[in-house]
């Protein structure tokens, strides 16, 4: 093996967290209630990118712990909430959602994150639409 390849791949091996592309990102969530007559279009950000990952090939002989795959996920993170316009006096007219301030490449959280990959849904209106920039 040349010296160029090994110091390549220490580098790599090293600083591949650093280079992940994980990073908050712009998103649009479109919220609406059967109840309210609007659909609300909410900016935000969330935690999207890559993350270096590995494959084990001997799965049988490690343990649980070591197979799991870092995902892109919340380091630093706050909940902001919603009016969803046009709701009726007995409906609860609120929607609270992440906004992501620093993302990290890490062990996927189910206090607060959906680490199941879901069926691919569609993010749009059905009915007559509302921005809401906050």
């Amino acid at each position: 093996m040349s010296p160029f390849f090994v110091m390549s791949l220490l580098f790599g091996l090293t600083f591949g967290q650093t280079a992940s592309l994980c990073a908050p990102s712009e998103y649009i969530i479109h919220v609406e209630k059967r109840e309210c007559a609007y659909c609300l279009a909410i900016n935000t950000t969330i935690c999207a990118g890559f993350c270096m990952t590995r494959d084990s090939n001997g799965k049988k002989l490690l343990l649980k712990s070591a197979l799991s795959q870092n995902v892109c996920t919340y380091k630093e993170m706050f909940y902001q909430t919603a009016l969803i316009p046009g709701c009726p006096h007995h409906t609860i007219p609120y929607y609270s959602y992440p906004v992501a301030m620093s993302c990290k490449c890490g062990k996927c959280n189910t206090d607060y994150s959906d680490c199941v990959h879901e069926k691919v849904r569609t993010n749009y209106c059905t009915k007559p639409q509302k921005l809401c920039n906050l």
